[in-house]
């Protein structure tokens, strides 16, 4: 069987012999050795580089930018110590535990990427179910703590309505936003 070459043939003379049509490249030789040149100075090692200062802190708070993902971690983590810290320090107030939760509410907004935007109205329902746990009252096994929840739910059903109501309403705000934008480049280009 025949083999055909895939690769035009390189014809034509070196580069790097005598007689070559292109001159040597700077500060080598014919044999492609680097040459010392008399009066030339060595340029020194370079060294590491140090990172740019940041830049002066304006009394701003840190605006991480938290994916889909990690905003349902951040906000499921965050109600879950709230919930243990609700459940030793006040007894297991609920009110407290809905009142908590809007700031909470406020940062997973606030914090989730501008591509993961419609993912914060729906973590914040789950994350306070989960955060509830400990504060929901469970008296006998599995059957017991879930009995509890459900009726924590269901008492407590304003804060989770409010919390996902101001969520909604800041992704939708910031969603405008990011609209306008990109239609006022795509005007301006």
């Amino acid at each position: 069987m025949e083999r055909y070459r895939t690769r035009p043939a390189q014809y034509g003379p070196r580069r790097d012999r005598p007689g070559s049509s292109l001159p040597p490249q700077a500060g080598r030789g014919a044999d492609g050795r680097a040459v010392r040149q008399p009066g030339a100075q060595r340029r020194p090692a370079a060294g590491r580089r140090t990172a740019p200062a940041p830049p002066p802190s304006s009394g701003r708070l840190p605006s991480p930018r938290l994916t889909g993902l990690g905003s349902g971690l951040f906000c499921a983590l965050v109600m879950s110590l709230l919930g243990w810290s609700c459940a030793v320090l006040f007894g297991a107030s609920l009110t407290a535990y809905g009142v908590l939760f809007l700031p909470v509410c406020v940062l997973t907004a606030v914090w989730v990427r501008r591509v993961d935007l419609m993912t914060a109205p729906v973590v914040v329902p789950i994350a306070f179910a989960v955060g509830l746990l400990p504060v929901a009252d469970g008296d006998n096994g599995i059957a017991g703590t879930l009995m509890g929840l459900v009726t924590a739910l269901a008492t407590q059903a304003g804060w989770l309505y409010g919390g996902t109501l101001i969520t909604g309403l800041i992704v939708i705000v910031r969603r405008i936003r990011l609209v306008r934008l990109r239609r006022a480049a795509r005007a301006g280009a």
